[in-house]
């Protein structure tokens, strides 16, 4: 595979039509970082046609560290829908860590990240769809949107995007996402795997995809909850039991009264939790790490330690719009996001802040240097967005695609409670293949760092032990391990 690459590569260029990146987009310089970038940066805007006005897409592209004429090009999508593909960048697996400010308000100050996943790749981070973080129309009707809609403007984003970065055209490619982006995902891959076939130029040299913590099926999605909470505890076995009696395992469908009493009481021996990670609580900073030292100090340093990972900096506080009410599984039709339930509610949204993302990409001076329009507007993590969930179910995307040969990574931090593991790993399972890799841990630093199953046709189900809805974010180490493997079609 690799000497085809190559081949393909060195034919391309030969025959001319290979071109430069274009230099206008090249990022020279970061607000707030001093040292020498590790690979190339690009930023700016590819137009796709929009009615009445065409809609200006933003992407920030890193090239990989490592082999960038050769390796992968991976492109990243947030969920939501209506989330910037930022949060990736700036708190997940992008190139730098982002270290608060000696005053607020102040820029952070960024490092190297020593798991960004451009070690071993080359990403794309794109902010979809159109309206979203620095992504943009003149007019704002193109801010109503759908499933189908999106796939097929980020499919003619790709086209546009490798005619412009005609040198990668070449390498692997694969799509990556997670939340919403369960639906994201393999809507796209369908677009683009339809293009090939029907001749879309330039052939993008498609591979498969991966989905962390994504949403798939309102079914599996909304059955997923009240098995995770009894097997994590949350939830006596008594409670779980009556659930199961009167709902007789229809939990996001509830029949009668009875089913949905006992529902609300479960609900409520689990609200106040963390739901993108049980293990957390819901703010971060000096203050909780004050109490956390008075009331651990007589702890063993092992205890101390347990589900420990290597992160130069905490984890944020966590944010909005990625999320819905429990037992809310999303179904065809509008998708609420948070700032909108907030509105028409008077709900609380759990455990939010993103200052520090907010501050840097809203400073005039990084704007500037990465090439984003004043007409974008603020830049917000989460837009209040018109969405249509259009597609239906995901699993005739996932049968579709896994049977004409795209490898699939369907991954899940364990401990998340918004899109809980039970529901991948039962979709999972449920597309029929044969089990080809049977249930086993899988290491990270010498470490168990979670469990995997493999299926036929190249389907991977991989759990992430003690991370949260964004895995890299709570596991950036064990994320870039996994990721590196299964991208090289190594063993996991």
């Amino acid at each position: 595979m690799i000497f085809f690459s190559v081949l393909v590569c060195l034919i391309l260029r030969l025959s001319g039509n290979v071109g430069a990146a274009p230099e206008s987009a090249l990022i020279t310089s970061l607000p707030g970082f001093s040292g020498a970038f590790p690979s190339k940066h690009y930023s700016g805007y590819v137009t796709i046609d929009g009615k009445p006005s065409p809609k200006n897409l933003f992407y920030y592209f890193v090239s990989s560290e490592r082999n960038p004429q050769l390796d992968p090009v991976v492109l990243w999508l947030n969920g939501g829908p209506g989330c910037s593909s930022f949060d990736g960048f700036v708190y997940e697996h992008g190139p730098f860590n982002f270290e608060v400010g000696n005053s607020t308000g102040t820029l952070p100050v960024l490092h190297l990240n020593p798991y960004s996943w451009s070690k071993v790749s080359s990403v794309i981070y794109l902010d979809s769809p159109a309206g979203v973080g620095f992504s943009y129309s003149e007019n704002t009707s193109n801010y109503v949107n759908g499933d189908f809609q999106t796939a097929s403007d980020t499919h003619t984003f790709l086209l546009k995007w490798f005619e412009l970065f005609p040198e990668f055209v070449a390498n692997p490619f694969y799509i990556a996402g997670e939340s919403y982006a369960g639906i994201y995902v393999p809507t796209l891959a369908s677009d683009v795997a339809l293009g090939t076939k029907t001749g879309a130029k330039p052939i993008i040299n498609f591979k498969g995809y991966m989905v962390g913590n994504g949403v798939s099926d309102p079914k599996f999605d909304g059955n997923a909850l009240v098995p995770f909470a009894h097997g994590m505890a949350l939830i006596s076995d008594s409670m779980f039991e009556e659930a199961e009696a009167a709902c007789n395992g229809n939990y996001h469908e509830p029949k009668d009264q009875k089913c949905s009493n006992i529902l609300d009481e479960i609900d409520e021996a689990l609200s106040g939790l963390n739901i993108y990670d049980i293990l957390e609580p819901c703010f971060y900073g000096s203050a909780a790490k004050d109490d956390e030292r008075k009331n651990t100090s007589s702890l063993p340093l092992s205890f101390k330690q347990l589900g420990a990972t290597d992160k130069p900096f905490p984890v944020r506080k966590r944010i909005f719009g990625r999320a819905w009410p429990f037992h809310a599984p999303v179904r065809d039709g509008i998708v609420p996001s948070w700032p909108e339930l907030v509105k028409r509610s008077g709900l609380s949204v759990p455990c939010m802040d993103n200052t520090l993302a907010t501050i840097w990409l809203n400073n005039e001076a990084v704007r500037k240097a990465i090439h984003a329009s004043p007409e974008a507007g603020e830049w917000t993590l989460c837009i209040d967005i018109a969405y249509t969930h259009d597609a239906g179910s995901m699993i005739k995307y996932h049968l579709n695609l896994t049977a004409q040969g795209y490898r699939a990574l369907i991954f899940s931090g364990d401990h998340d409670m918004c899109v809980p593991y039970t529901g991948s790993e039962a979709w999972t399972r449920s597309l029929g293949y044969k089990v080809v890799d049977k249930w086993r841990s899988w290491q990270s630093n010498s470490q168990i760092a979670g469990y995997t199953q493999g299926y036929a046709n190249d389907l991977t189900f991989l759990t992430v032990k003690g991370a949260g809805h964004t895995v890299p974010e709570y596991k950036p180490r064990e994320a870039l391990d996994f990721y590196s493997r299964w991208i090289e079609g190594r063993p996991i």
